[in-house]
């Protein structure tokens, strides 16, 4: 116990060092200032500019910011289908392996650029080397550059006063992928290579095993996918186990790096919102919330886990419960997997090292919550932040009403407009959750993909569509996706909790930037203190809890009970 809360307290010290330093890095990109990296990649961002016909000197409009993106992003998943449809006429496929289905393509496309990365294949027995590297880990960066400028965008206009425009969408894109995420992610990748991590266009390996058996040991660019798919909060595994493969995280050093930069950047927003906003308590407050969240859900799933299943404690032959050890890798232990759970899905990345499916049911449910709030403790890259901005406006507005006077944020009056806006955003999640779950559980076609009886049966599904429409990617690895009713459905979900956010929010920040600032008075509600933390946090615990805890009692509650009982699924 005090060696893994040891480890703990090790990584969030890393976090606590990493992110305001990343924080000021990313402040001096997003402004144009110039960096150490400036005289080698600033030769690289005006020839894109040229090439591209960019204007770098002109600012959009919140709707031309969002139709810029999904111009931008329309062509990323046109491009992205036809490779997997393509992929055995294209070059680096050694395995001779098959085109995608059209419904398997449209939802790996959508997944892709949504930052969801959600699987419903086998990457080494389903995609050719091309397809990974020139289809998913390009994606896997312009779509978290994506995220990113949004929650940039977003910030100036809670920062700025009288301005109607939020940058260039294509500027922002451009200078996240080139100067934040290309240097990191080359970082990680020689590092993880450097732990055994393959990086080659090399044919499969036949291996015989000990007991004498045959093996294929696939090989392929996995590093390069690796780094930029823990950095961008993107998830999508180089392998079909994803981070629970040797290949793709071999050692307890690739372990902490690869935990560390899943909410590295997620953690860097909320300073960096400090400083663009000229205060560094606003993003320190958020930070807070965040923080007490995710620590909260950590010692939840810890401690569910460690407990695990308590008929072990009824077995006379066993001495002592040794915790639930299922479908989590030896070399890990209960307290990577579950650390590595509660980030993967608090942060929006999906990126596994043990199997959810396998969790107890308490276990479970904290990592299906994580998705249910919005993705916004951490959040992914970008996304988190903007999404959990969406509760400040919602949280000032329920503060104005308690001291009787029009709210405000920054200075910045939050009116009708705002609230419905921010509403319509936070309706998103449980139209994709319960709306369409609901469809996945009483139709035919769809019930195949269930592979458990009973309220673990319902957990899948829940967790199936939490992980879709929260852009999380994760999944109860028992879970069927692959089934056509499901590739679409679920894509139709990525699309509705990715750009169903987006949207509303650029049009809250849009409007906001058009505002004067309202000086501050005795009345003014403080959005920096401790009582302001709590009632942010309030909101976004009583928002998800009144809303999924129905489904949640008839899931992993049901399930959990069931278990005290005696009855498994």
């Amino acid at each position: 116990m005090t060696i893994d809360l040891g480890q703990f307290a090790l990584y969030c010290a890393i976090l606590l060092v990493c992110a305001p330093f990343v924080s000021g890095y990313m402040y001096r990109v997003y402004n144009g200032d110039r960096t150490f990296l400036s005289p080698l990649l600033q030769p690289v961002e005006t020839a894109v500019y040229r090439i591209c016909g960019i204007d770098a000197s002109s600012s959009q409009h919140w709707s031309r910011y969002a139709i810029a993106l999904l111009v931008f992003n329309a062509a990323g998943w046109l491009v992205l289908f036809v490779i997997l449809r393509l992929q055995h006429f294209l070059p680096w496929n050694p395995a001779g392996l098959a085109p995608m289905s059209s419904d398997l393509a449209f939802n790996t496309a959508v997944s892709f650029i949504t930052n969801t990365n959600w699987q419903a294949y086998g990457g080494e027995t389903t995609l050719s080397y091309f397809s990974q590297m020139v289809g998913l880990t390009t994606q896997n960066f312009v779509s978290a550059s994506t995220g990113m400028a949004v929650a940039v965008a977003v910030i100036r206009g809670f920062a700025s006063r009288k301005i109607r425009e939020l940058g260039n969408f294509y500027v922002d894109m451009t200078r996240g992928v080139l100067y934040i995420l290309l240097p990191l992610s080359i970082v990680a990748a020689l590092f993880l290579v450097s732990q055994g991590v393959p990086q080659n266009l090399h044919a499969y390996v036949d291996a015989t095993t000990l007991e004498g058996t045959h093996q294929v040991l696939a090989q392929g660019p996995a590093a390069s996918q690796i780094a930029i798919k823990q950095l961008g909060t993107n998830g999508g595994g180089f392998f079909n186990v994803n981070s629970a493969h040797p290949y793709e995280n071999p050692t307890p050093l690739s372990n902490l790096l690869e935990m560390v930069y899943l909410l590295l950047i997620p953690a860097a927003f909320c300073f960096l919102f400090g400083k663009m906003v000229n205060d560094k308590r606003q993003g320190i407050a958020i930070f807070a919330v965040m923080g007490v969240l995710f620590v909260a859900g950590f010692f939840a799933t810890y401690g569910a886990e460690k407990a695990g299943n308590p008929l072990w404690a009824h077995n006379s032959a066993i001495i002592s419960a040794p915790g639930n050890m299922e479908g989590k890798e030896v070399r890990f232990g209960i307290l990577n997997s579950t650390l590595w759970a509660s980030a993967t899905t608090a942060a929006s990345n999906g990126s596994v090292n043990a199997m959810h499916d396998s969790m107890t049911p308490l276990g479970g449910m904290v990592a299906m919550l994580n998705m249910q709030l919005g993705e916004i403790v951490y959040g992914g890259v970008g996304a988190g932040f903007y999404g959990m901005l969406l509760f400040v406006v919602l949280t000032v507005f329920i503060a104005g009403l308690m001291v009787g006077r029009t709210p405000e944020y920054l200075g910045k009056k939050i009116e009708s407009r705002e609230i419905k806006l921010a509403v319509l955003a936070i309706l998103t999640m449980p139209i994709g959750i319960l709306i369409f779950g609901a469809l996945a559980a009483t139709v035919p076609l769809a019930l195949v993909a269930v592979q458990d009886a009973g309220p673990h049966g319902l957990s899948e599904i829940l967790y199936a569509y939490s992980s879709a429409t929260g852009n999380n990617g994760s999944a109860f690895a028992g879970f069927g996706a692959s089934v056509p009713f499901h590739t679409t459905l679920q894509g139709i979900a990525m699309m509705l909790g990715r750009y169903g956010f987006i949207i509303p929010v650029l049009a809250i920040a849009g409007s906001l930037g058009a505002k004067n600032v309202v000086p501050v008075s005795g009345g003014t509600f403080p959005t920096h203190g401790p009582l302001f933390v709590t009632l942010l946090i309030a909101v976004i615990l009583i928002v998800g809890g009144l809303t999924f805890f129905p489904a949640l009692a008839l899931g992993p509650i049901a399930e959990h009970f069931a278990m005290l009982a005696g009855t498994l699924y």
